[in-house]
């Protein structure tokens, strides 16, 4: 079981991951967007993964993600987004994030995102 932290605007699709994620036997922190999900991270003691949407009004996910691994150093992140191009553009953004991350497209299986969860803990 993984403490996981779950950064997604959209609320049908952040239910959707949750239920997935909670299924799988892990432990979901769901957070309307990129500020609320930092704002958990300063004050939560162990979490394993960042699982955020790159685009997001405010926040995005990869300045969110390079503020959570100054929190948390040891932290794992997965970017999940629906616009591919935006995500090979942000390459360098993404690159730049200190702890290498991944990119899951949508659209994309649960189980496909499950799995990528799983391997990207176990690394």
């Amino acid at each position: 079981m993984a403490n996981i932290v779950l950064a997604e605007d959209d609320a049908a699709m952040r239910g959707f991951l949750d239920a997935a994620l909670t299924k799988a036997g892990h432990k979901v922190k769901c957070c309307d967007d990129g500020a609320e999900a930092f704002a958990y991270l300063k004050t939560a003691p162990n979490v394993d993964l960042l699982l955020t949407d790159i685009v997001m009004p405010g926040m995005d996910g990869l300045e969110l993600s390079q503020r959570a691994m100054k929190l948390h150093p040891s932290l794992k992140v997965l970017f999940i987004t629906g616009f591919a191009a935006i995500a090979l553009g942000d390459k360098k953004r993404i690159n730049a994030v200190s702890k290498p991350g991944q990119v899951i497209s949508k659209p994309f299986h649960l189980k496909d995102l499950v799995d990528q969860v799983e391997k990207l803990l176990a690394a």
